[in-house]
């Protein structure tokens, strides 16, 4: 069997007709993504330089009670980045009792579903009181509303005849984790949610894309909503995939959670991350993947022949991924460049774009657990489709399986 994390999974034939077809689709421009490879592999190289240099202090940090004064070049990096932690969203001690209130509705009620079995730490619960509380706090709303309006679309016509409006903010329900001290959480490596090999076979999704695969990698920009709006993120019917679009993931933290402590890990440039992806299925390398030279450009050659698409794989009758490697994407430098969230602290929240890279920690290595609500910021475009930011969650096994 193929390891998807050393080989690109054999996919069906059909995949390397698609692989010509974007490139056809491009024209004479697709032969601009030669020289965009090679402008991507050496930005990554800097970037690496910096990102491990600086560590968690690279992700930026903000005050609730700033969100409206921002500068200009503060929302850019966050845009930039990706990734946000948002401190003092609520009270410490609101956001402690919420805990609390969990601990104890577990407690009376052994036989919630979660995981691991033997010690669950990880619960599908939904809609108790402290998570509905949670979810509907003025402060909660406002940080979403906030985030989605990092989005745009370059057409207001087009977001009126859509219905999209950013100002309202849906619920969207989801779990909470009580992690303990001293254990592994080998489950959650590198990956990217919302879409594996949709993002290059759905038209309406390759849309968001386009400046990458016509070689205008630069002027790629993650925040525009106009080829999500009508993108499926599932084609395939898979099992426990989201098929509604979710701009940011994140957690709210309801205690104090740092690095090493089990926290989340990033990709902490969605922009460079994005054009290296989705570029990475059209190139293969001309040396082993254990060589010295592996990210040196020379070493890499136009590849529209295979029908494998770099971290993606085949899963319960569909596709699963992007799931990134450091065998499979060299010039990401995983091990340098996936980057610990800075400390947070009960009342504070950590969001990431819908694209980014993340995983989380193996180990949690302090003395306490360390708790934490899932919340996701959508608005009001998702119920004029149809959709239902509710009807996405199926309880499962372990939160491994969600997207990955």
């Amino acid at each position: 069997m193929t390891d998807p994390e050393s080989t690109p999974a054999p996919l069906p034939e059909r995949f390397s007709d698609l692989k010509k077809a974007i490139a056809a689709s491009y024209g004479p421009d697709f032969e601009k993504a030669r020289k965009a490879w090679g402008e991507i592999v050496e930005e990554l190289g800097r970037f690496v330089q910096v990102v491990e240099r600086e560590g968690s202090d690279y992700i930026p940090r903000v005050k609730f009670q700033e969100l409206d004064s921002l500068s200009e070049e503060e929302i850019t990096r966050i845009r930039r980045v990706g990734t946000v932690v948002i401190q003092d969203i609520v009270d410490d001690n609101e956001a402690i009792a919420w805990r609390e209130s969990l601990k104890a509705f577990v407690k009376d009620n052994p036989d919630v579903e979660g995981s691991p079995e033997e010690d669950k730490q990880f619960f599908q619960l939904y809609w108790t009181r402290a998570q509905v509380q949670a979810r509907s706090h003025p402060n909660v709303l406002a940080a979403t509303v906030w985030l989605n309006k990092l989005y745009h679309v370059k057409d207001e016509k087009l977001m009126e005849a859509e219905g999209v409006d950013l100002s309202t903010p849906l619920t969207y329900a989801d779990r909470f984790r009580i992690r303990h001290p001293n254990n592994l959480w080998p489950g959650f490596p590198p990956h990217v949610d919302g879409g594996a090999i949709e993002r290059w076979e759905d038209p309406s999704f390759r849309k968001c894309f386009a400046d990458i695969l016509s070689g205008d990698w630069r002027k790629h920009d993650p925040y525009d909503l106009a080829g999500r709006l009508n993108a499926r993120s599932s084609l395939y019917g898979r099992p426990n995939q989201s098929s509604v679009f979710r701009t940011f993931q994140g957690w709210l933290a309801m205690s104090e959670t740092a690095p090493t402590e089990g926290t989340l890990k990033v990709f902490p440039d969605v922009h460079l991350s994005n054009a290296y992806i989705i570029l990475r299925p059209f190139f293969r390398p001309l040396v082993s993947p254990n060589s010295p030279d592996i990210r040196h450009p020379k070493n890499w050659e136009l590849d529209l022949d295979s029908s494998g698409f770099a971290g993606i794989f085949p899963r319960d009758g569909g596709y699963a991924g992007p799931r990134p490697t450091t065998a499979l994407h060299p010039h990401l430098e995983l091990e340098k460049t996936m980057t610990s969230v800075p400390k947070v602290y009960p009342g504070d929240a950590v969001f990431w774009h819908c694209d980014v890279v993340h995983s989380v920690e193996e180990e949690h290595t302090g003395s306490e657990d360390s708790a934490g609500q899932y919340c996701v910021p959508m608005y009001r475009w998702i119920l004029a489709t149809g959709g239902s930011p509710v009807s996405t969650q199926v309880p499962f096994t372990s939160k491994s399986e969600l997207d990955m």
